[in-house]
């Protein structure tokens, strides 16, 4: 390994959840107005994640007063306070650039059911 990968692997978060495409996901941002600081909450759907390692960037979209909002992340920021994963999706593809063009009813992903034993047990 050499001394990039180091640097790299330290300065990444170990608390990431493991999310896919198609997943709801409530983004916790540290915004900073003037001299205050506060979190900002962005909950959305996963259409993109991107690259890998510390360049790794999401993109999450959400309807806000009937207008389509995108907002891509860097998962490993500083700025990024938590990401909590809301539901699973079943989806078929890793870019759901299609989600742009649908509206309402259309625009919904089915969930994905999961088995909660098995998740307490990987939990462990």
């Amino acid at each position: 390994m050499n001394v990039l990968d180091l640097i790299q692997k330290e300065q990444e978060k170990p608390t990431v959840p493991d999310f896919r495409p198609g997943d709801t996901v409530k983004v916790y941002q540290r915004v900073v107005e003037g001299g205050k600081e506060r979190i900002q909450m962005f909950e959305g759907v996963v259409t993109v994640r991107k690259n890998g390692g510390l360049a790794e960037t999401i993109t999450v979209r959400r309807v806000a007063h009937g207008v389509g909002v995108e907002r891509s992340f860097l998962l490993h920021s500083p700025r990024i306070d938590r990401i909590e994963v809301s539901k699973r999706g079943i989806v078929r593809r890793s870019r759901l650039y299609y989600l742009s063009d649908k509206v309402g009813k259309a625009a919904r992903i089915k969930e994905r059911k999961v088995d909660r034993k098995a998740e307490r047990k990987t939990a462990k």
